[in-house]
């Protein structure tokens, strides 16, 4: 039976991210303002047809995968990338410092959205935040950094979004930020897990100290929709 962090996308949009997506039994995607994720029970020539068939000719695509995979002529490979995928495996939460962390409301979009735009954690867009719960902290009404939830296969939940403002580097905001997340994770039984590129060894040391570790390799891949 595959784990479902071996497709992690596909599982959280026929689990725990359901209520956002669209498609059928083979193939799932979310509408372009959410994101540009899309999840193939099998990553098969009739799956990747069905999604062809579903999606915006030129609008990225998304596919998160256990190996390398066959593309079918009528996609283009913008970006294939490794991705390491690590999980929290501890039941205990860590400690948790709340000082000056507030839930992020719809109003907060614009200033999510730069803030996103400045440190590029991952695209963020204008329904992003209907993924999950998102935190961050404000410096002199200015939003200097945040964190919040992306993917849920159930029962895991992807942190995500994790980013500081330059300007304030060094405080421990993301530390703070994510033990935030992993708290409320942890306290609803459920598992946090998150993506990381492998050159990214500032983050990857954030999550390690905080208890992360390494599940596996993943192939991360942008597709372009070609017209037939």
């Amino acid at each position: 039976m595959e784990h479902p962090l071996d497709n992690p996308i596909w599982h959280g949009l026929t689990t725990g991210n359901q209520h956002l997506a669209l498609g059928n039994e083979q193939a799932r995607y979310l509408p372009k303002a959410i994101g540009a994720f899309a999840g193939l029970r099998e990553y098969s020539a009739s799956a990747f047809a069905s999604l062809h068939e579903m999606t915006l000719t030129g609008a990225p695509t998304v596919l998160f995968t256990a190996t390398e995979i066959a593309i079918p002529e009528d996609w283009k490979v913008l970006v294939q990338k490794n991705l390491l995928q690590l999980v929290y495996q501890s039941p205990t939460p860590p400690t948790l410092d709340s000082t000056g962390i507030v839930a992020l409301q719809p109003k907060d979009i614009p200033a999510m959205v730069a803030l996103t735009a400045q440190t590029n954690p991952g695209p963020f867009l204008s329904r992003t935040i209907e993924f999950g719960e998102y935190h961050g902290i404000f410096e002199t009404d200015e939003l200097v950094a945040m964190a919040g939830e992306r993917l849920q296969p159930t029962p895991y939940v992807e942190l995500s979004a994790v980013c500081t403002h330059p300007a304030h580097l060094g405080q421990g905001y993301a530390a703070r930020l994510l033990r935030h997340q992993m708290h409320r994770v942890l306290t609803t039984g459920r598992i946090p897990f998150l993506h990381v590129l492998p050159e990214n060894t500032r983050a990857r040391s954030v999550y390690e100290r905080l208890g992360f570790q390494t599940r596996r390799q993943l192939q991360l891949y942008v597709l372009e929709k070609l017209a037939r």
